[in-house]
């Protein structure tokens, strides 16, 4: 894996786990009892997006790292992955 790569996986993890993350303690306008004038009442109360970008980050880079020590260490080459067909035959 190269610096583009790693990079590249990184953002990708850090988005999916964003997606996850954000969700979790989520709380509706309806359900908080506070809709607030134009707004949808699904629309969040009150979102805390910063400890969650922490969250996100740190998440992230937990299962970057694991993925990476799996490439670099040599654990799961590219011929593993070219001939994983002829394992599943």
């Amino acid at each position: 894996m190269n610096l583009t790569g790693g990079v590249v996986l990184f953002a990708v993890l850090w988005f999916l786990t964003l997606f996850v993350v954000i969700l979790i303690g989520q709380q509706s306008q309806q359900d908080a009892g506070e809709i607030v004038p134009g707004t949808p009442a699904g629309a969040p109360a009150d979102l805390r997006l910063k400890g969650k970008l922490i969250w996100t980050t740190i998440i992230a880079a937990a299962i970057w790292g694991v993925i990476a020590a799996v490439i670099l260490g040599g654990f799961v080459t590219r011929a593993d992955i070219e001939n994983l067909d002829r394992l599943i035959r």
